[in-house]
């Protein structure tokens, strides 16, 4: 009889351990050749995206990914508007600039949770530069018009009374072309993301005069917290391919919380020697001035969404707050399954 019920017991206990994967099993992906468009891959902004393809993440999840990469998110965002990519990786409010033209897109999972956009004067060009008044009839270099850089740009001179069109937006890129255009005297001022904004401060080549690289500097301009890059599609495309959606979303999880440990050598180790613009102490200074906006779990925070449409709609008057369903703009539902598959 022991033998008997031991025997059954393990039965029991085997047919439970089969049940378990199934209970838990992740939807299959509906769709396993796709492509993402990114504005300025190097950028530390994206980080996330590269370590997931680096460290194969997204091919665990049964997926063949394209990542095509333009000068900034706006051009990401014309290629999966025109069809030659699926999804974007780049800022979160380009969701709610969409749905204000009828355009219907959804994010779905974060890589930062502050905008690691800093806005600097060239002390070459502008050695007496005293407020943000002085860059009326200026050049300012953003990695794209139309991209986050543009918006931060537009923000922090709209708060001190500047129209957009009492400047001029120059798109240089988020790389070795930024950093050609400041120091050859072609812009004035640049509002743009790490390594880059950090190598020209380190340097003395700029002087920063609005920050978004760290939680409290990001407080500070926008009042609240603000959802920066992250993942997002057509809604349409989110609706018709859950399970291509759950794992994009895992691989771009199980990335974050890689970077929670990564240590520099890590780093070093994974990122493409490109992207470090040649000085591989410089891009490190520049990791750990971001590194707490890289988000934890790919979770949009509440207020986020709020925060963005007040931002845009402060300079941006196609936009009108009270006709932007923010609830359609993203979903946190893949972001927490995968949030609780990974433990981040």
């Amino acid at each position: 009889m022991i033998t008997r019920r031991t025997f059954q017991l393990a039965g029991a206990l085997a047919a439970a351990g089969l049940a378990a994967p199934v209970l838990h099993a992740q939807p299959r992906p509906e769709k396993t050749k796709i492509g993402i468009a990114v504005g300025g891959k190097a950028a530390s902004y994206y980080l996330p995206l590269t370590i997931a393809e680096q460290l194969g993440y997204f091919k665990a999840e049964g997926l063949e990914v394209e990542i095509s990469d333009f000068a900034g998110g706006s051009r990401a965002l014309q290629a999966v508007v025109g069809g030659s990519a699926d999804v974007v990786s780049g800022a979160y409010e380009h969701t709610i600039n969409l749905q204000s033209k009828n355009q219907m897109f959804q994010a779905f999972v974060l890589q930062g949770r502050a905008p690691q956009i800093s806005v600097g004067v060239s002390t070459k060009a502008m050695p007496g530069y005293k407020t943000v008044a002085d860059l009326r009839g200026k050049k300012i270099g953003v990695s794209a018009p139309g991209s986050s850089t543009n918006m931060v740009a537009n923000l922090v001179l709209s708060r001190a009374g500047v129209k957009a069109s009492e400047v001029s937006f120059i798109g240089v890129g988020t790389a070795a072309g930024a950093l050609a255009a400041l120091r050859s005297g072609q812009i004035d001022a640049m509002s743009n993301t790490d390594p880059v904004m950090t190598m020209l401060e380190q340097k003395g080549e700029v002087r920063i005069i609005s920050d978004t690289r760290t939680l409290k500097g990001t407080q500070e301009v926008f009042g609240g917290p603000m959802p920066a890059g992250c993942l997002y599609a057509p809604s349409e495309f989110v609706q018709k391919n859950p399970g291509t959606v759950q794992a994009l979303t895992n691989a771009m999880v199980h990335a974050l919380k890689w970077l929670q440990t990564a240590g520099p050598s890590d780093i070093i180790k994974t990122v493409p020697e490109s992207y470090l613009l040649g000085d591989r102490g410089l891009y490190l200074a520049s990791f750990n001035k971001v590194r707490e906006a890289i988000s934890l779990d790919g979770l949009i925070p509440e207020q986020g969404p709020r925060t963005a449409l007040a931002a845009l709609a402060s300079f941006e008057p196609t936009i009108k707050a009270d006709r932007i369903d923010l609830g359609k703009t993203f979903s946190n539902d893949f972001a927490r399954r995968a949030k609780e598959r990974f433990k981040a």
